[in-house]
């Protein structure tokens, strides 16, 4: 008999109080605790668990990003081409010397004239790099703080920033628009780099002192030489450099120096840290920063007119386009350097002795003329041709008319040779052509075309050099029957109306006349007619004074 199995009885776990499931577990228990926690992780949390991962990829998206904008930096940099310089700035003014070389003045649309820069002294050179950039020599064109800044300023709309390298003054000044955009600037840095890794920086440093603007109109160092202290930049000294260095920061404000004593006040300060930047660098030496001296400045702004000078410029320009066969606008943009046979100091005696001579009343007004020519040569040393350009752009001396009544008895019944053919009979010479006749005179019968131009230059090349055009108008013998005797002769013209008077003295190696006309408002407007001249003071007495006193100081 199988024994029966007992069985134990079962016993049932403990239970607690059975869950209702409709009711939602009490705020605070560990279990709610439990369940939110399962279905929201806080941020922090979740930050904080993988912070690792996100900065991982961060750092890929920033790398990534570098990667792009250096293979975008490198393809704009092959594709950058510097340009050519802006037409602006290639053309150049013509300038006109005096026989001595010292400055009458420009034509042009813009003041500016090339210099190679070994006519630039070290020390002028220094002085702008101390001044602008002294990284100069050694930096890659660019100046990353200054871009920072100017990038900073254009991205929040802030003021324009400076700091600019020489290098990347030079694309501004010469290579690119004006503009002002951070496009703009971008591709300025992209060419300064370019020209920088290209061109030597003695060619960089060049250009920008050829086209950076000094002030008073000019533009490059060589106008600002002449603008400043009236000589060439060749010959500026180290003061007179390290000034020009200074207000390339300010043009537009120094260039009252000389004239505003604030300004030149402002000035002075900068030159003087110019200066000492120069001799801490070893540029130059303590002596020459201890004897340096603030240089004097040409006045400015100049007059109203250029007075006599422009009379002189007109017919110089008009000679030298006919000689270089070209037109006087090409001329005038053509960069040439027009040494002409003119004597400042004798113009300037010229304008000093004639200018208190007044108008007459009743609306007649006075002209004087004066002409003064090398015998044999042909050479004009004088040409005064009225007393202000501005007002009266007629030159009396090139094309006033002489009335010649007695102005030929000292040549009467002389029969000249080509090209005075019939000059005796002539009725109303121009100053200018009656004094080549005398001076045919005086020099033994041998006329001498007039010339005012000696020579021509083009970046220091000679394109065309002068040489006297003469022609033996009249034997030798009865050139000194007539010159023998005579050294001074007078007369007038007009009949007795008396509406020119002149005289003219010469020898062999100065022929002078000096006219005087008058002539009054015409019935059209912006008209004259000859009108008579005064009697008191005396005409005559006045060109005979004025000759003599001229003579005197000419000869």
């Amino acid at each position: 008999m199988t024994p029966e199995l007992k069985q134990e009885p079962r016993t049932e776990p403990e239970r607690g109080p059975e869950k209702d499931p409709g009711k939602k577990p009490r705020r605070g228990s560990k279990k709610a605790a439990t369940t939110g926690s399962s279905r929201r992780v806080p941020f922090r949390v979740r930050l904080r668990r993988n912070r690792g991962r996100i900065a991982r990829r961060l750092l890929a998206a920033f790398l990534a990003l570098i990667v792009l904008l250096c293979a975008a930096v490198v393809v704009a940099y092959k594709l950058t081409v510097i340009p050519e310089p802006h037409p602006d700035t290639v053309v150049q003014s013509t300038v006109f010397l005096d026989e001595k070389g010292a400055y009458l003045g420009r034509r042009g649309p813009v003041d500016r004239q090339d210099v190679p820069l070994s006519q630039v002294p070290r020390y002028v050179q220094d002085a702008v790099i101390a001044a602008e950039n002294r990284s100069f020599r050694s930096d890659s064109g660019v100046s990353p703080k200054a871009l920072v800044r100017a990038v900073a300023a254009a991205l929040t709309g802030g003021e324009r920033q400076g700091g600019s390298t020489i290098t990347q003054q030079y694309v501004k000044n010469a290579l690119l628009s004006p503009e002002q955009s951070l496009s703009r600037k971008a591709r300025e840095a992209l060419i300064a780099v370019k020209l920088d890794r290209t061109r030597s920086k003695d060619e960089i440093l060049q250009g920008y002192l050829n086209t950076v603007y000094f002030g008073r109109g000019a533009a490059g160092v060589q106008a600002a030489a002449r603008n400043y202290f009236d000589v060439d930049t060749k010959d500026l000294t180290v003061s007179q450099g390290a000034a020009l260095a200074a207000i390339i920061n300010l043009p537009s404000y120094y260039e009252k120096a000389g004239s505003d004593p604030k300004v030149t006040a402002t000035l002075q300060r900068r030159w003087e840290w110019v200066l000492d930047a120069m001799a801490a660098s070893g540029n130059i030496t303590a002596r020459q920063r201890s004897e340096a001296r603030f240089p004097a400045f040409r006045f400015y702004p100049p007059g109203a007119t250029d007075g006599q000078r422009q009379y002189l410029i007109d017919v110089a320009a008009k000679e030298a386009a006919d000689r270089l066969g070209i037109t006087e606008d090409q001329l005038a943009k053509g960069g040439y350097t027009v040494r002409t046979t003119f004597d400042l100091t004798q113009q300037d005696s010229t304008a000093e002795l004639v200018k208190g001579l007044k108008s007459a009343k009743g609306g007649v007004r006075l002209h004087t003329a004066v002409v003064g020519i090398e015998p044999g040569d042909g050479a004009v040393r004088v040409l005064y041709g009225g007393s202000d350009y501005a007002r009266q752009p007629f030159n009396d001396a090139v094309s006033g008319a002489v009335e010649a009544g007695t102005v030929m008895t000292p040549l009467a019944g002389r029969r000249f040779g080509a090209p005075l053919t019939g000059f005796p009979k002539t009725t109303a010479p121009t100053p200018l052509k009656l004094t080549s006749a005398y001076a045919a005179v005086a020099a033994d019968g041998m006329y001498a075309a007039p010339y005012t131009v000696a020579r021509i230059t083009r970046d220091g090349r000679t394109v065309y050099s002068a040489h006297a055009d003469r022609h033996r108008v009249l034997p030798e013998t009865a050139a000194r029957v007539v010159a023998a005797p005579v050294r001074f002769t007078a007369g007038a013209g007009g009949g007795i109306t008396r509406r020119t008077v002149w005289t003219v003295a010469y020898d062999t190696r100065l022929t002078l006349t000096v006219a005087l006309f008058a002539d009054k408002p015409g019935k059209k407007k912006d008209t004259t007619v000859p009108a008579q001249l005064p009697t008191d003071p005396s005409p005559t007495a006045f060109t005979e004074q004025t000759a003599t006193q001229l003579w005197g100081r000419l000869r």
